[in-house]
């Protein structure tokens, strides 16, 4: 139960990822480095996501 609670906040920290930088992309000027640090949590957060997913079916845990 843990792991499927993780998995959802991982997605949604993927979306709020993602809001934001498309958030950045309009408000800001061309010298701002919002957005690719935006880019970096969504890259760092995707590799997050992706180790619980392979975590938990080789465990046994997701199907």
């Amino acid at each position: 139960m843990l792991l499927k609670a993780l998995i959802a906040a991982a997605f949604i920290a993927i979306v709020a990822s993602i809001a934001a930088g498309a958030g950045f992309l309009l408000t800001d000027d061309t010298r701002s480095r919002r957005l690719l640090v935006s880019l970096k949590v969504r890259i760092v957060l995707t590799l997050v996501l992706l180790a619980l997913l392979l975590y938990g079916f080789l465990l046994g845990e997701l199907g």
